[in-house]
């Protein structure tokens, strides 16, 4: 198969995951900042799940907007995570620069928050790499996006003027989102210990690291 352009996810393909305890924290500083207290771990789990309802459910019983407590969630969010990058406690995958030598237009189509992904991106010097990009903001439309949601994804294929792509995620809900943008994609296996074989989907290709990625484009 030839592909015209590439597609990636952000966080466990290009940068590592971000600590999901260090991203609780922050939410729970968030509804510090309200004076009022929370389940930041199932407000984390809302928000992955990309499930507005909830969150809105939850703030109508604190007596807080959701619109407020939305965007203070979002800036606290994208700081801890910028400040983890900075501390070195987050980096970029050293196999990324085997992206560096496809020729084909590349993106990123990320769950992330957008100025999350924006930044680490110049940060790592990334940037200029991907000609597209996407995230999701932490309003009901950026959550109704998250993946397996293909809109994003088609979103970014429409910009690079590509009529077949390839879909690089780490997670069964990148291989779904790639189904339903009705497009091929590459599972990235990174550890020993995930077995893909395990997962509910099936991907066009597994990779171990992005380094087999050149070979599985020729």
């Amino acid at each position: 198969m030839v592909y015209d352009a590439v597609l990636f996810d952000f966080d466990g393909v290009v940068v590592e995951t971000p600590s999901s305890q260090r991203l609780s924290d922050a939410l729970g500083r968030t509804y510090e900042t309200l004076e009022c207290s929370g389940p930041a771990t199932e407000t984390v789990r809302a928000i992955v799940a990309g499930d507005f309802e909830s969150i809105a459910r939850r703030c109508h019983s604190l007596g807080i907007e959701t619109e407020t407590f939305c965007a203070r969630a979002a800036r606290e969010m994208v700081r801890t995570q910028r400040e983890a990058v900075e501390r070195g406690l987050r980096s970029v995958y050293d196999d990324i620069t085997a992206v560096r030598s496809l020729e084909q237009p590349l993106g990123i189509v990320s769950d992330n928050h957008p100025a999350v992904v924006s930044t680490l991106l110049e940060r790592f010097g990334l940037r200029s790499l991907f000609e597209t990009v996407y995230g999701c903001p932490l309003t009901p439309d950026g959550l109704s996006r998250r993946k397996p949601d293909p809109t994003n994804i088609e979103t970014a294929i429409a910009d690079l003027e590509a009529e077949s792509a390839l879909y690089v995620g780490d997670r069964a809900v990148d291989v779904r989102a790639a189904d339903n943008a009705g497009i091929e994609s590459a599972l990235l296996s990174r550890s020993e210990d995930d077995d893909p074989t395990e997962m509910d989907v099936e991907p066009t290709y597994h990779l171990s690291s992005l380094s087999q990625l050149p070979t599985v484009l020729r």
